[in-house]
């Protein structure tokens, strides 16, 4: 009787699981309830569409309209609230907010904004973004109450590596390949006081090792330059960098540093379209007479660096000269920035500025045909050609620092090597 029982409460069991389980199969996908799921769908008919969030600058702008554009020359912050709505208490807030929260003159022309608002007949403003640079944003939220929120974006750093081989000129080689000016001009100041970078040869090459920045996926700047092979009328040149605790410098296979106490070019590489000269014709006085400056072509705004740190002893205006700034390196050597459209904030007589600091802009004013930099050179109160004057360089690499500069040197030089040029072998560092 027992196993009798035993039996029954098995099969029993067995045929409960098994009904269970047919129900279980049988009942359509969508009905079954799993990870808190609130929605059961019994037919096609009614299925239910969930809405995707979508963020933008941190908001939630889905359903909302979003309306970007450009700073226009001399638009101001409220002019970018056109057409929209903000509480008039909004707008009072905004007229006594804080230069400390946000200065509204650095609202400058060519900045990106996007200003968000309701899809209503008013078009309700929610919030208005300002975009310095492709990292920062600033969103003004206008819903409610004003508030100002300052964001970050993340910058991502990459080793990255790029050969080139001169076709013409290192200015038009650089287009061609479409290399970014700052890359360009890091090398050139890297290597100007040792390569005459106007007259370089057809087929000379190079290779470098730098660092780009970018952000979401968008190249924002050039980090550090990790080394340098240039190879001028079958001479190869390295640049290792190596700091000796006062700051990154190049160095070549000797130690010898390749920095001199100037840099070569006042403004971004660009091509020389007048040189120093005893006999030159004057395109505006129409005369012959010395033209005792280096005359460099840019466009119009192109910014112009001080070569060196030092102390501004004038920036004014002349009838010849235009907006022109002279400053004094030291007792020895002093330059001069011609023709400027404008000379940049806070430089005036007494000042002191640091080497690559911008201290105005390329024009046209004076004596000038057309935009360009006239760049001038002192030494010991006379002036001299810029472009060869004899600098001495900065101190070389320190005994005490030999053996580490030793190692940074073999392992930047094996690098270089391991990066072909194009249809090229390997390049062998003789050392």
């Amino acid at each position: 009787m027992a196993s009798f029982r035993k039996i029954y409460i098995l099969v029993s069991a067995a045929l409960l699981i098994s009904a269970v389980f047919v129900i279980f199969i049988s009942t359509p996908l969508f009905n079954r309830s799993a990870n808190n799921a609130t929605t059961t769908v019994l037919d096609s008919s009614k299925f239910v569409t969930i809405e995707r969030p979508v963020f933008k600058y941190g908001l939630k702008v889905n359903n909302l309209e979003l309306k970007g554009g450009y700073v226009k020359h001399n638009q101001k912050f409220a002019d970018l609230l056109e057409g929209s709505f903000v509480k008039s208490e909004i707008m009072n807030q905004l007229t006594l907010l804080p230069r400390g929260v946000f200065d509204f003159k650095k609202i400058t022309a060519s900045k990106k904004y996007t200003l968000i608002h309701q899809p209503d007949s008013l078009k309700t403003a929610i919030a208005l973004v300002y975009e310095p640079n492709p990292v920062e944003y600033v969103v003004f939220h206008l819903k409610d109450s004003l508030v100002v929120e300052n964001h970050e974006r993340e910058i991502i750093t990459e080793e990255k590596s790029v050969t080139g081989v001169i076709t013409t000129s290192l200015y038009e080689t650089i287009d061609a390949m479409n290399i970014s000016r700052e890359l360009t001009n890091k090398f050139v100041d890297v290597f100007g006081w040792q390569v005459d970078f106007q007259h370089l040869q057809r087929g000379d090459r190079f290779k470098l090792i730098y660092e780009e920045n970018s952000v979401e996926g968008q190249p924002y700047s050039i980090g550090r330059v990790l080394g340098i092979y240039f190879e001028h009328l079958g001479n190869g040149y390295y640049a290792f960098p190596f700091d000796q605790g006062d700051g990154v410098d190049f160095f070549d296979e000797e130690g010898k540093s390749l920095r001199k106490a100037l840099l070569k070019y006042p403004i971004e590489f660009t091509r020389i379209s007048s040189r120093y000269s005893f006999n030159r014709f004057h395109p505006v006085a129409k005369v012959y007479r010395a033209h005792l400056g280096t005359d460099f072509a840019a466009a119009k705004g192109t910014p112009i660096r001080s070569v060196g740190d030092g102390v501004v002893l004038e920036a004014r205006y002349t009838s010849s000269n235009g907006n022109y700034v002279k400053i004094r390196h030291n007792g020895t050597y002093a330059t001069g920035y011609l023709h400027m459209s404008k000379i940049a904030p806070g430089v005036r007589a007494g000042t002191h500025v640091s080497q690559g600091q911008t201290i105005g802009y390329v024009g046209s004013t004076g004596l000038a045909t057309g935009p360009h930099l006239c760049y001038r050179f002192w030494r010991n109160g006379a002036q001299v050609d810029a472009l060869r004057v004899d600098l001495p360089p900065a101190k070389p690499v320190e005994k005490k620092n030999w053996k580490h500069f030793d190692d940074v040197m073999a392992l930047t030089a094996l690098k270089l090597q391991s990066i072909p040029f194009e249809n090229e072998p390997v390049i062998v560092a003789s050392r």
